[in-house]
């Protein structure tokens, strides 16, 4: 479709609130669309903990226009360090400050969840072009020649010129076009934040700090200008697990950890509550795009978190979804084809690579050993040369050539 045919006038429908649909609606208003976000919370919000900013999401901000708003509410590290958990060895550390910044363009930060998804949302409304519609889940789509309706589950139809489906792990939108099973991992997460007052003086680091053992790990780092401390424990769990998030029982996770250093060990007694996410990812898949309709962040490539770039992932994919229309001049089409060509490979990179950096994280035995002498000696030269393809993304080299 070109920009002249007659459906030019309809809004794009954006199915998702969360942090991919936010982002995708800045980018779709930046590209002269007026946009409708169907979210089916009754209000447009976040829950979580803390999430990692690497550089490639600060370059993305940045071309969302939202740059400076994110960049105020993180808390900026100076390493990235890992700890192993049983013997308190030192794996690795990475550091963060001024030659990682030199050398990315951009820094490594840690931010609470809530505050990416607020930087998001102001920067949509504050264009005057985003309209939302809460408690409204899509149920069904159709297509017509040059539009995409949804019926949602309160009754209400909406009719866009595209859909993009933002919709999250449990997307409507996949479920309608693709309708293939999650992989549950078995891998169990409880995350929590707690205040500065109560975090252990000795853990008081300004580094996104992971400490690997067998079967778990433990991940801590600060926020909120380092006034409260995210908390974050894996393990893998001993019953048959369904994925979802239900409240977490202290006395579970104290169960998993009987092996686990003294120094790490404080982590696990702090929370007073726990949120628990059962885990689970999906295969890759080489089509995202469905005629009027496309998908996007976890919608198009759910991933396990130890990459830590699920979030990051979402927001490149709308930066890249606004470059395709804006290279394509707002043809869909083209721009579709153009933005899942540009994005599948490195997406399903993040998705395999995560499964993998798990079974590191999780090592045990002689495993465990061959983990502790991966890194052992390495300069910070060669991390950062590691990190190139990941790190090194930018609005200029985002689109496939």
């Amino acid at each position: 479709m070109t920009p002249s045919t007659p459906s030019q006038n309809l809004p794009v429908l954006v199915a998702g609130g969360g942090i991919g649909g936010l982002a995708a609606a800045l980018a779709l208003v930046r590209r002269g669309f007026t946009v409708q976000v169907l979210e089916q919370a009754p209000e447009i919000g976040e829950i979580g903990a803390g999430i990692q900013l690497g550089p490639n999401a600060f370059s993305a901000f940045d071309a969302l226009g939202v740059g400076e708003k994110a960049r105020g509410r993180a808390v900026y590290t100076d390493h990235m360090v890992m700890h192993d958990a049983v013997d308190e060895t030192l794996v690795g550390r990475i550091p963060t400050g001024e030659a990682f910044r030199a050398r990315f363009g951009n820094p490594y930060a840690v931010i609470h969840r809530v505050d990416v998804h607020l930087s998001l949302l102001e920067g949509a409304q504050e264009t005057g072009q985003v309209s939302f519609h809460t408690s409204t889940r899509v149920e069904q789509i159709e297509q017509g020649a040059g539009s995409v309706t949804v019926t949602c589950a309160n009754g209400k139809t909406f009719t866009g010129q595209a859909l993009i489906g933002a919709d999250g792990v449990r997307s409507v939108v996949r479920a309608q076009y693709v309708n293939d099973p999650p992989r549950v991992t078995g891998h169990v997460v409880y995350r929590a934040v707690v205040e500065k007052k109560d975090f252990p003086k000795d853990l008081q680091w300004n580094a996104a700090s992971i400490w690997v053992g067998p079967n778990c790990h433990l991940v801590h780092y600060p926020l909120r200008g380092g006034e409260q401390y995210n908390v974050v424990v894996t393990f893998h769990s001993r019953e048959q697990e369904q994925w979802g998030v239900t409240e977490g029982s202290p006395e579970e996770v104290q169960s998993y950890f009987q092996g686990i250093c003294p120094k790490a060990r404080q982590l696990i007694d702090l929370p007073k509550t726990w949120k628990r996410w059962a885990t689970a990812d999906r295969e890759p898949i080489g089509n995202w795009t469905f005629g009027r309709a496309t998908l996007l962040g976890d919608a198009a490539h759910p991933t396990t978190q130890y990459m830590a770039q699920g979030a990051c992932m979402a927001i490149e994919d709308a930066v890249t979804l606004g470059e395709a229309l804006r290279v394509h001049d707002n043809d869909w089409a083209k721009a579709f084809d153009l933005y899942q060509r540009s994005r599948i490979a490195r997406t399903a990179r993040i998705v395999l690579s995560s499964r993998e950096m798990g079974r590191i994280y999780h090592a045990k035995g002689v495993e465990r050993l061959v983990r502790n002498d991966l890194w052992k000696g390495r300069t910070p030269e060669r991390f950062y040369d590691a990190l190139e393809w990941l790190y090194g993304w930018k609005v200029d080299n985002c689109l496939a050539r």
